[in-house]
């Protein structure tokens, strides 16, 4: 079991994707409560998202695309190395 944790933090560390989520909320002024009652999840959840501790589901990110009216691939992006 350790064996797949390790190898779990070593994938996650090495695709690390960024993301515009604390912007375009600012540009539709909404806080993270509100959208996070939008796409139905915690303001902890937002939270995270937004500190890039979480990254989404492929539904979430449709979910915020849509509540921003932005492709996804204008929300979130992948490392430079990556």
């Amino acid at each position: 079991m350790l064996g797949l944790t390790i190898f779990y933090l070593q994938i996650q560390k090495k695709c690390q994707m960024q993301n515009k989520i604390k912007v375009e909320r600012a540009i539709l002024n909404i806080t993270q409560e509100e959208l996070a009652r939008k796409i139905s999840v915690s303001r902890q959840t937002i939270n995270a998202m937004e500190l890039n501790k979480y990254v989404p589901s492929t539904v979430l990110a449709l979910k915020l695309a849509k509540v921003f009216n932005k492709q996804v691939e204008d929300i979130f992006s992948l490392d430079k190395d990556d």
